[in-house]
């Protein structure tokens, strides 16, 4: 048993030296734990909460939590999100997956060492191609929204229609999107167009 001891660490040390170790275990623990542990959210639209608190580790110079941190805190519960709410099965099941095709974040109020807050995630709609969702980091202090994140998830292999009506098994029409959203995609849009005249893409091309 002691001679295998050297080989773990030795392995344990490369996958967290090498790898996203990290990263590697949460996101399939917090989908894990959303499918197996937690109830199951009916209502696609409604607001699932991850819990977090600042570590040493997520600090940036000026003692704050980091900006890339908030992405990924954001992506593991936005998993979560979708494992509850069924999302992660429909698309197994119609041979489809999400790819992040956009993201942008306000930062309000920096997150400070040892501070608790929460990940409020909710599905704020979807389109022919996507769906579209929102993060917010609120301090569980005193209920600030420190930070807040939307997310475009670009459904290849199948639709975001098709995905909710094998979910419900009953056709569903998206909700109006908010006009800050709006103006959002609109700007991505905007930006696919004139990325492709620079490369000299023809029309016919995705957004991409």
């Amino acid at each position: 048993m002691s001679g295998l001891l050297v080989p773990l660490l030795a392995l344990a040390l490369a996958f967290f030296a090498l790898l996203d170790g990290w990263y590697l275990l949460r996101v399939p623990w917090a989908v894990l734990r959303a499918r197996l542990l937690q109830p199951r959210v009916r209502d696609l639209l409604a607001e699932q909460r991850l819990a977090g608190r600042v570590l040493p580790s997520d600090l940036d110079l000026l003692l704050h939590m980091n900006n890339a941190r908030y992405s990924r805190e954001a992506d593991v519960a936005r998993s979560a999100h979708l494992a509850r709410g069924g999302v992660l099965g429909a698309l197994r099941r119609l041979g489809a997956h999400t790819v992040l095709a956009a993201s942008c974040a306000r930062f309000r109020r920096p997150l400070r060492l040892w501070e608790p807050f929460e990940v409020r995630t909710r599905l704020l709609g979807w389109d022919a191609r996507a769906f579209y969702l929102e993060a917010r980091f609120v301090s569980r202090r005193d209920g600030f929204v420190c930070a807040q994140l939307r997310s475009r998830l670009h459904v290849s292999g199948s639709s975001p229609e098709r995905v909710v009506q094998h979910l419900c098994g009953r056709k569903v029409e998206p909700p109006e999107l908010p006009e800050d959203l709006r103006h959002w995609i609109t700007y991505n849009e905007v930006s696919s167009q004139l990325l492709r005249a620079e490369s000299g893409l023809g029309q016919d091309i995705k957004n991409q």
